[in-house]
């Protein structure tokens, strides 16, 4: 194989995009196993009381990822993120505005490998988020796995993340006041499987929880489309019935998450690694669908709902697909 190695030239600001793009990757695949290992080597040290301090605290705060969070608006707008906006560069487009005395709750799709474009629109203010959107606060839903590693759940809360569980979206929707966004992955690790360069197919079809959700609060649906999500990496070759797909899909149902084996370009070469290409992201972010709330929804309406939604997608993406080079023979497909 041939390696490509990156001009000695880069110019510095090149470099610090590249820094910011390792530092994120690595806080999704290292950081967690650091902080756990971290964790349990101070219990052994002189500084075991750290540990031992952080455990009670740990007790204490345990329901905090399901009631809201703790944001650190600081964290939020550090400046590794705006580096990390320009590597790509990640953009984030309004095409309607959001009434701040209403909550919502978006659905965001593609997934993607590492869901680049919605960590950055929705847990920095990087893209502008606050800019654009006044008045409103975003919330990103995560895997409730992630928020029982210490220290590392207090760095994903800073950023406005919560746990992905009907408790913590219901806190969040009936929020008194309104101001609040609730953003859900929906196609969530299964569809991360399937995450490849001009994929655009969305495990959507019979993902209905968060419509049914929606509709028990009366909260108006976002749909929300992130254009260049699924080119960041390569994927290994993981057909449905391989042997691979198979321990994939053993261990989302296990683990609840689904480890895509993916890989793209490194840090001083271009051939092979796992830092994402530079291509641009832009997430596009519809008109809300009004949801008329019912506490108990039949099957009926929130099939009608559903099919609204994917209609309300799929017109998202077909009016916006050309401006990102996406080709004219593309269409989202639901499985």
């Amino acid at each position: 194989m041939k390696v490509e190695f990156a001009p000695r030239s880069v110019p510095l600001q090149r470099r610090l995009q590249t820094a910011a793009v390792v530092q994120w990757v690595f806080s999704f695949l290292g950081l967690a196993p650091c902080c756990i290992a971290a964790f349990i080597v101070l219990l052994f040290t002189r500084f075991w009381l750290l540990s031992a301090l952080y455990a009670v605290w740990w007790v204490i705060d345990r329901d905090k990822p399901r009631k809201g969070g703790r944001r650190v608006q600081f964290l939020r707008n550090g400046a590794v993120w705006r580096h990390m906006k320009d590597y790509f560069p990640i953009t984030l487009v309004k095409t309607a505005e959001l009434d701040p005395r209403q909550n919502y709750l978006m659905g965001f799709h593609p997934h993607g490998v590492l869901a680049a474009g919605a960590f950055l629109n929705f847990c920095t203010e990087a893209s502008g988020f606050s800019t654009l959107f006044p008045g409103i606060t975003p919330h990103l839903m995560m895997l409730s796995l992630w928020f029982r590693v210490p220290f590392f759940r207090d760095y994903l809360m800073s950023g406005g993340l919560v746990a992905s569980d009907k408790e913590s979206a219901s806190y969040v929707l009936q929020r008194p006041g309104g101001g609040n966004l609730l953003a859900i992955i929906v196609g969530g690790a299964q569809e991360a499987l399937d995450a490849r360069p001009g994929s655009c197919t969305l495990l959507l079809r019979n993902r209905k929880g968060f419509v049914r959700l929606a509709i028990q609060h009366g909260t108006p649906l976002v749909p929300a489309f992130s254009f260049g999500e699924n080119d960041l990496f390569d994927q290994v070759r993981n057909p449905k019935g391989s042997w691979l797909r198979w321990i994939q899909h053993r261990l989302q149902q296990v683990m609840g998450i689904s480890l895509p084996l993916f890989h793209a370009r490194g840090i001083f070469q271009y051939s092979f690694g796992l830092i994402p290409y530079r291509r641009p992201i832009c997430t596009v972010v519809g008109k809300p669908i009004p949801v008329q709330k019912r506490q108990k929804p039949s099957e009926e309406e929130v099939n009608q709902v559903h099919e609204k939604y994917l209609n309300e997608l799929s017109k998202l993406f077909e009016e916006h697909k050309a401006q990102y080079n996406v080709p004219g023979d593309s269409h989202l497909e639901f499985i």
